[in-house]
């Protein structure tokens, strides 16, 4: 009889490819599924948001979502590549100005980055607001303890690659970063870690301001915030951490396959 120990569960892997041609169409997959998910959760505000994804076979570009189209009808058939000059060069829709100014710094400071998720969603656009980081109130929070960062200079929309720079830079070399009066930005090793560091990042920042509304929260120790960290902010559980919410949504919505 098979047995599994506690300390060595028997868990799935992120997955292998035996070609470029299989891995774009599983990252193309994992961002629509992503996309998807955002709407779900409700972090549309217009036409603002995106969610870019390197290309495996050619590094210096990304696939991303056209601009204007709403979250919750992409399918990976509507997503357009884009590369270091701003330019479509597979699809037939616009990319928002945005998204190039501020992806394509990231993805050019952060050869590790695979993708990148921006969103104007609630909780994280009004915690943005404080000029805070978050602070290590609870264990989910610990996936960013000491591992984000602040941008603290507002100067209206991001269109020019100079302040996408900017951003890359003050996000160095950790998974999320507050964009002072604008909102939250992640990225990660996978689709669907850049994913998932977004949608608890955007908890975390609610449970804390709920908590400061109540009263005086009581942040965990250094040590143990630390701890939890190494134990909940891994690249393998931020990828992990969204498996149930891909199967959850392509059984749900199988179109945005198409």
């Amino acid at each position: 009889m098979q047995t599994i120990s506690l300390n060595k569960p028997n868990l799935p892997e992120p997955p292998t490819f035996a070609s470029a041609e299989e891995e774009r169409l599983h990252r193309k997959q994992r961002l629509a599924a992503a996309f998807r998910l955002f709407s779900r959760f409700g972090f549309n505000e217009g036409v603002a948001g995106h969610i870019t994804a390197r290309d495996p076979e050619y590094p210096d570009c990304f696939w991303v979502n056209s601009f204007g189209m709403h979250f919750s009808l992409i399918r990976v058939s509507d997503l357009i590549l884009v590369n270091q000059q701003g330019e479509v060069i597979e699809g037939d829709r616009p990319i928002n100005q945005a998204a190039f100014a501020i992806h394509s710094q990231v993805h050019t400071a952060r050869p590790d980055v695979v993708a990148a998720a921006h969103a104007h969603s609630l909780y994280g656009k009004s915690w943005s607001s404080l000029g805070r980081l978050l602070d290590p109130l609870t264990q989910d929070a610990c996936s960013f303890y000491e591992d984000h960062s602040l941008f603290d200079d507002y100067t209206g929309v991001v269109l020019q690659p100079e302040e996408g720079k900017r951003i890359a830079k003050t996000l160095g070399d950790n998974k999320a970063i507050i964009l002072k009066n604008h909102g939250l930005l992640t990225v990660g090793h996978s689709v669907d870690e850049a994913a998932w560091w977004f949608i608890t990042m955007e908890r975390s920042c609610q449970a804390q301001l709920l908590a400061e509304g109540a009263g005086k929260p009581v942040p965990i120790q250094h040590e143990y915030a630390h701890l939890a960290h190494s134990q909940v902010g891994s690249h393998f559980m931020g990828w992990f951490s969204f498996q149930p919410l891909y199967e959850m949504i392509v059984r749900q919505e199988p179109d945005l396959l198409e």
